[in-house]
């Protein structure tokens, strides 16, 4: 059975997320605190992960509000 890319990037960690969303690492926890950003998710004792999928649909969602 072959993944696509997609599949293989279920976890990303904060540079990752970083990166995608062009924001401070201070913003986009003020933005979880609020309830306006997806939460990570705690993959072990020290690593904190986002869900690939909801942090893209959280992009796409700022991308619709503007049009």
């Amino acid at each position: 059975m072959a993944s696509s890319p997609q599949q293989l990037e279920l976890f990303i960690r904060l540079p990752a997320v970083l990166q995608k969303v062009g924001m401070s690492k201070s913003f986009v926890y003020d933005l979880i605190t609020q309830d306006k950003f997806p939460k990570p998710v705690k993959v072990s004792s020290r690593i904190s992960c986002w869900v690939a999928a909801e942090v893209d649909q959280w992009v796409q969602e700022r991308i619709d509000a503007r049009d």
